[in-house]
């Protein structure tokens, strides 16, 4: 499917990002020798400290006197650092261009957006977070949206995961025990890219989409209409969606709750169960679960999610999802794969 939004990247933009992907393909021989220097230090991961935190001491002290890891931490710290500043460099670049074709999609088509109701305030954990340490945030930019969907994810993202992520999406969404659903909601819509994928999945279902980020929910206002979809998307926190209860048939998450922390995660889950229609399905696909890695994988995992601004990433990958699907109310609950780790339930008739 073509896409109407594609950013005509201008050379100075391309070049940028260009670079960044080089960049990052030019430091694999870098982590090789880390990795190799890791082996080295910790002969048996099984013997390494239960705690994580002290667990990841004990490793970066060691590695402190390699200049290999030392490298590799400082590219990798300017890269989360810039990737979005560049990203946001290459859109301004092309921004009068653009303006048409935004306007057009913001407010041209069938997609609807309510934002969240004057006076009312982001739930805690969302405020000041700078999610994937893009600069400011989410709302930082008023084309933050569009940024990070077009940008980021379609220039830079995609072009390190086999196969693609926007694959990845329609794999997850195809994942439900039905064939057809005709009203789905999909809790951290973002912009859009996974909403569209359970919409080309489910053709004829009515999809509603939430999410805390404006920035984020205008973009996928935008790829709704550009599309000729009819979507409607609230401005609302996943765990207090505001909708009446059995007002869906498919409730569905792709890579969410690691955004958000634990407690919050187990309202995600009770709100689903309460909007799902008695026989509603629901999927919720998330990112490894430390339980499924050994001790360094859970540290490699950790110590990135840390350098990447993932403040719950720990808190969610340390849940049991399924039994946290149990005790919102579902059955014939199921768990399976490890990136991305999906969980399905059914709620009882």
């Amino acid at each position: 499917m073509t896409n109407p939004l594609e950013p005509p990247v201008r050379q100075r933009g391309r070049a940028s990002l260009d670079f960044l992907l080089h960049f990052g393909r030019g430091t694999q021989t870098l982590r090789q020798d880390v990795e190799t220097e890791i082996a080295r230090i910790v002969p048996d991961p099984a013997a390494l400290p239960d705690d994580i935190d002290v667990r990841s001491n004990q490793i970066e002290q060691r590695l402190l006197a390699s200049s290999a890891w030392r490298t590799s931490a400082l590219t990798g710290e300017w890269n989360a650092r810039m990737h979005g500043l560049i990203a946001r460099e290459a859109f301004e670049e092309v921004h009068a261009d653009l303006a048409p074709v935004i306007a057009r999609y913001q407010s041209e088509g069938e997609t609807t957006l309510e934002p969240m109701a004057e006076g009312t305030k982001a739930p805690a954990y969302f405020e000041g977070v700078n999610f994937h340490r893009t600069a400011g945030g989410w709302e930082d930019h008023a084309m933050q949206g569009y940024i990070h969907g077009e940008i980021v994810h379609r220039k830079l993202v995609n072009a390190f995961f086999p196969g693609g992520i926007f694959k990845q999406r329609r794999a997850v969404a195809a994942m439900a025990p039905r064939a057809h659903y005709a009203r789905i909601l999909d809790m951290g819509a973002s912009t859009g890219h996974f909403t569209q994928a359970l919409q080309e999945t489910y053709p004829e279902a009515e999809i509603t989409g939430v999410d805390l980020s404006l920035r984020v929910l205008e973009h996928a206002q935008r790829i709704g209409n550009a599309h000729g979809w009819a979507w409607k998307l609230y401005q609302r926190p996943a765990e207090d969606t505001g909708f009446a209860e059995a007002s869906f048939d498919l409730v569905a998450s792709y890579i969410l709750l690691h955004e958000i922390p634990a407690d919050v995660i187990r309202r995600v889950f009770a709100e689903a169960f309460r909007v799902l229609e008695p026989g509603g399905d629901m999927i919720m696909s998330d990112v490894t679960r430390y339980a499924d890695m050994d001790k360094l994988s859970v540290w490699r995992a950790d110590s990135g999610a840390r350098l990447g601004g993932e403040p719950y990433w720990r808190e969610s990958a340390s849940l049991d999802l399924a039994q946290v699907a149990r005790d919102a109310g579902f059955v014939d609950v199921t768990a399976q794969g490890i990136y991305p780790h999906v969980v399905k339930g059914h709620k009882p008739k």
